[in-house]
């Protein structure tokens, strides 16, 4: 849809701390801060529309006597296949419950039965330790959030605003500072076409992952890897973004857009086969159907290949009629909706894009590389996932370290020490307003099925160099168009999905090994010795080009 012309601009928005996203770390984080500062939250579109609203199982916790912490920990290393921090994989196992029962007491309907929470079990996990709302979690949490947000006097929502680019010292002053601190944002509203500053003492990056960088995915719109992409441009660390996970269960339907299966139904004893009814996960792993998501992921994309076929079954029709409804009533209704019947004949389903495990890289309490910027939920990457992530491991994950984040935050605050740099205001200089929507659309659909084509589920080297080549050029005519035309919120995502996209072939490319997401022919093995470590990439200083377009008043600059 054609943007309107940038407006002028309204006077900067002054908050003491920025949040970029809206999903449960975006949120949480908020309300914690709020207590002793103002929070400006900026997404995208509805304020819950979120890859929290979208999650379905649940929030992977120790919550039964016959569970413990050991084997949390246990089932995310060997998930995670030798890159996950044990420090940090303990840290979020020992604070998950205390956090789980803190979101119950905010309002947030867990399943309980009989007074205890009702805990389900997904791929991966050796125990039921997965507390839900049904098939709906991330809906209730975020709601229940949302609703406590809305409310709240010092926590301001603006829905409809892009992020396009941070702010840092140095763009704005032109001066170098150490760690080159980040003074807030330029925001585009997308209802007026005005690009406004956002100055904040501290910034957060909440903004989810980047399932849309693929042609196939679970994630909702929104996730274009803005905040991957915002933060390398202003110079912070990212990583480990060759490890995107393919969720194996979406429903395969043509008017379906990826609607997600969740693994829980596995848990309950539905059982992946080919389209002849033979299952064929016990050739691939000891689990078999709950086996880890990149194993299974692998295992169906090998069989649809090696039979010819476009998707495969998963048949759910061992577990009882009533028992489905009750547990799944979501997925029920969709697949029904469909014309499938779940409860008595098998579902179609296919691996899609679902979760990025890589992504800014943080410490302990979220701190990027980066002064006065902080990052948590799936756009950062703090060492929990590893190279897969534990399914439902994402939500804890978000929970913990927003909590982490929010205390850091209001330390840093009470310390004091903020630039008092000035943030030039948006000008569009020469910018004109674009007529030519098709080529924007074009290089959606080329970005995207580049993507999913080359730098899927597996791997080779002259794909990923084909990939690297082929996004250069299509970056290249990207920059143009942001240069030359007007700003939409089209325009942004998809100079952001380009960005992200390029950034995870250059990661991939980097892993000679194949390692949990990372399946790659030409090296199949995993490399202990060279490649059990992160992979860390950074923009160049002084690098930047033209690649920011923050521009000072009546010009474009950097």
């Amino acid at each position: 849809m054609p943007a309107r012309a940038e407006r002028a601009p309204r006077a900067p928005v002054k908050t003491d701390v920025l949040v970029v996203g809206s999903g449960l770390a975006g949120l949480y984080l908020s309300l914690l801060v709020a207590e002793r500062a103002t929070v400006a939250v900026v997404t995208k579109k509805r304020a819950s529309e979120s890859n929290t609203n979208y999650a379905q199982g649940g929030i992977a916790s120790v919550l039964d006597p016959r569970d413990s912490p050991e084997l949390h920990v246990a089932d995310t290393l060997r998930a995670g296949a030798g890159l996950c921090r044990e420090g940090i994989v303990r840290l979020v196992v020992r604070e998950g419950p205390r956090l789980v029962r803190a979101l119950a007491e905010m309002g947030v309907p867990f399943v309980r039965t009989a007074g205890r929470f009702d805990l389900g079990r997904e791929g991966g996990h050796s125990r039921r330790r997965i507390v839900h709302a049904l098939d709906q979690t991330g809906r209730a949490v975020e709601e229940t959030l949302m609703g406590r947000a809305r409310r709240h006097p010092r926590v301001r929502l603006f829905e409809n605003h892009v992020a396009v680019d941070l702010v840092t010292v140095s763009k704005a002053s032109g001066r170098a500072e150490r760690g080159d601190p980040v003074l807030g944002a330029y925001v585009l509203d997308t209802r007026t076409g005005a690009v406004d500053v956002f100055r904040a003492r501290v910034t957060v990056l909440a903004t989810g992952g980047a399932g849309k960088v693929y042609l196939y995915t679970t994630n909702p719109d929104v996730a274009t890897g803005d905040g991957i992409a915002i933060a390398f441009r202003a110079g912070a660390t990212v990583g480990n973004l060759e490890f995107v996970q393919f969720h194996p269960t979406c429903l395969y339907h043509p008017r379906a857009k990826s609607f997600l299966i969740t693994e829980a139904v596995r848990g309950e004893g539905a059982v992946l086969t080919t389209l002849d009814g033979k299952p064929f996960m016990h050739r691939y792993h000891r689990q078999r159907s709950l086996a880890p998501r990149d194993v299974v992921a692998r295992a169906i994309d090998a069989e649809m290949k090696r039979r010819g076929e476009k998707h495969v079954l998963l048949d759910a029709t061992a577990i009882p009629r009533a028992r489905f409804r009750a547990r799944f009533p979501n997925i029920d209704a969709k697949c029904r909706a469909f014309g499938v019947d779940p409860t008595s004949e098998p579902i179609p389903v296919v691996p899609a894009a679902h979760y990025m495990c890589g992504g800014v890289k943080t410490d302990r309490d979220g701190r990027t590389s980066l002064r006065h910027l902080f990052a948590c939920g799936e756009v950062a990457l703090t060492g929990l996932h590893g190279a897969n992530r534990l399914a439902s491991n994402s939500l804890l994950e978000a929970l913990v370290f927003a909590e982490r984040a929010a205390i850091a935050v209001r330390r840093e605050l009470d310390a004091g020490g903020f630039s008092e740099a000035a943030i030039p205001r948006w000008s569009p200089g020469r910018a004109r307003e674009s007529r030519e929507w098709v080529t924007l659309d074009h290089a959606w659909d080329a970005v995207r099925r580049l993507m999913w084509d080359y730098v899927g589920i597996v791997r080779t080297s002259e794909r990923l160099e084909l990939a690297r080549r082929r996004l250069r050029t299509l970056r290249r005519e990207i920059e143009e168009h942001y240069w030359r035309y007007l700003l939409s919120a089209d325009l942004v995502e998809l100079r952001n999905i380009a960005l992200v996209g390029e950034l995870i072939v250059r990661c991939a490319v980097r892993r000679k090994e194949s390692r949990g997401l990372h399946y790659i022919l030409d090296f199949p093995e995993r490399d202990d010795g060279h490649w059990a470590h992160d992979t860390l990439i950074r923009r160049p200083a002084g690098s930047s080009g033209r690649a920011s377009r923050a521009r000072a008043p009546g010009r474009r600059s950097e």
